[in-house]
Formats: structure tokens, C-alpha cells, sequence
């Protein structure tokens, strides 16, 4: 049964590595049309979260449900073949490929082409290669990348590689998009270009769940959030709400907080 206006629930989810719960009953709603974060200290177990919902490790207790379908038993692929994309903690690019071939990629899992035609050069094959760029170049495009669609992604800088990841992952067309950590190493004015993007896909009616340590990216740009620590719900609802809340203070800081240390996290 779905939660009403849920896109993505996940009812007491366990995880554990050899007896150790990397991830023990955590229970998180994203809602549909919403900019949801994922937040916490290092460690708390985010990016564990992130590849139980996209399948590369199945849940140890509990169940996973993303628009009313269960996914905890379900292959990596299947997973993604529902409408889930994701990017990566680190940036994950194919070596020696352009930014509109990096792109490209991303879109071949909705075209439905068979191998055999790809291999003999068949019209159908060839009508898909001619969508797919068309596709891949309106995707850049809407990242701010098509000026740089040609030139090879090792060369980038990186947040623009970042972006042309982000670009990767919407190629499939989701209904829901994980962004694992998309600031990481950007400074702050293209931290707020993704912010901004973010919310412009949003817009367009993508769901995004976002792992995320920058906290003024957050509450500026997240709807909702969930806080972890060690693999625990913290806390969950509006974020300068959960942020504010003193037991997410001590998570982050200690017990003797410095009061310009928590200003800074606000």
C-alpha cells in the first residue's frame, strides 16, 4: 500500500556488514515533486542508503517502496528500469569519451534498440543513434554544458564533470533522482548553480533525493529532510526545523557546541 503522496518510503531498514548495522531501522517518506535531503555526520550511513534504494546491496530487515513496488529484492538494473537514476559520491566518467558520448550513455536504457541492429547498422539503429544525441545535447544544454559537448570529460573542470554527470543519470528519464554529495569540491557559486538546477528540475516535476553536507544548500534549496547518525533516524521534516533541533547539533559538534560552529550550520 502506497503513503499517500510518497514517492519513496523506506519502513525500518536494516543493514548490517559482519553484525555491524551500517544502517539499523531507518524509516524515511520522500514526497513526489519534492527536493528531499539526506543529511548527517560522516558516517551516519547516507551513501549506504543511497545503494540500498538503487540495489547494489539489498536490505538485511525491512522494505524499500518507490511508487508503490517493492525493491528491496530487486537487481541493480530492474531498479533503475522503474525510473530510479542516481550519480556518485566520486565522479564516475568514462575514460576517453566526450561529454556528449558520457551523455549518450545515459539515454540508450529507454530505446528499447536490440544489439544485433545496433552491430549491423540497421535503419532502427540508426534513427535511435540520431534521438539519443539529439537527447543527450538538449540534456546538456539544460546543465549549461552543450558549449562543451564535444570536448573530452577528463579535460573539464570538475564541478563542470559533476554536471555532466548529473546530465548522465537524466538521460533514462526518471521519476526520481539520487544526487550523492553533487557539491562536493565546488566552491560556492557553482554549489549554487546545482542548487538552482535542482530546483528547476524539481519544477519540471522530477523528485530528487540529495546526500548533502553543505547545510546553506539545504535550507535553501531542500523541501524536506531526513537527518542520520549512525545509521538511526534523527530527525525528519522541514530543514532549518531538523537543523535547529539540539540532539542534530550535538551529532554534528559534540556536546559543547560553539555557538558561531552552529550558526555556520544553520
Amino acid at each position: 500500500m502506497r503513503d499517500a503522496g510518497s514517492l519513496l518510503v523506506l519502513d525500518q531498514v536494516v543493514k548490517t556488514f559482519g553484525g555491524v548495522a551500517a544502517v539499523g531501522g531507518l524509516t524515511a517518506h520522500v514526497r513526489q515533486g519534492s527536493v528531499h535531503g539526506l543529511i548527517g555526520p560522516n558516517g551516519a550511513g547516507k551513501t549506504t542508503v543511497i545503494n540500498l534504494i538503487t540495489g547494489l546491496f539489498h536490505p538485511s530487515a525491512g522494505s524499500i517502496r518507490f511508487n508503490g513496488a517493492k525493491l528491496e529484492a530487486m537487481a541493480p538494473q530492474d531498479i533503475a528500469a522503474t525510473g530510479i537514476s542516481r550519480t556518485y559520491q566520486n565522479v564516475r566518467l568514462f575514460s576517453g569519451m566526450t561529454a556528449l558520448e558520457q551523455v549518450m550513455t545515459g539515454c540508450y536504457l529507454r530505446r528499447g534498440v536490440s544489439l544485433w541492429s545496433s552491430f549491423l547498422g540497421l535503419p532502427a539503429a540508426s534513427s535511435a543513434w540520431r534521438s539519443t544525441r539529439e537527447q543527450a545535447l538538449h540534456l546538456l544544454d539544460r546543465v549549461a554544458m552543450a558549449h562543451r559537448a564535444d570536448e573530452l570529460a577528463e579535460t573539464l573542470s570538475y564541478g563542470e564533470q559533476r554536471r555532466i554527470e548529473i546530465a548522465r543519470a537524466l538521460g533514462s528519464d526518471p521519476k526520481l533522482l539520487l544526487l550523492d554529495e553533487p557539491t562536493a569540491g565546488m566552491n560556492h557559486s557553482e554549489a549554487e548553480a546545482v542548487g538552482r538546477l535542482v530546483h528547476e528540475l524539481r519544477d519540471a516535476g522530477l523528485t530528487i533525493l540529495m546526500v548533502e553536507h553543505n547545510m546553506s544548500l539545504v535550507t535553501a534549496f531542500c523541501d524536506s529532510c531526513t537527518v542520520m547518525n549512525f545509521g538511526r533516524l534523527l530527525a525528519e521534516g522541514d530543514p532549518k526545523t531538523c537543523i535547529a533541533d539540539p540532539a542534530v547539533q550535538e551529532a554534528y559538534f559534540g556536546r559543547k557546541n560553539d555557538a558561531d560552529r552552529i550558526q555556520a550550520l544553520r
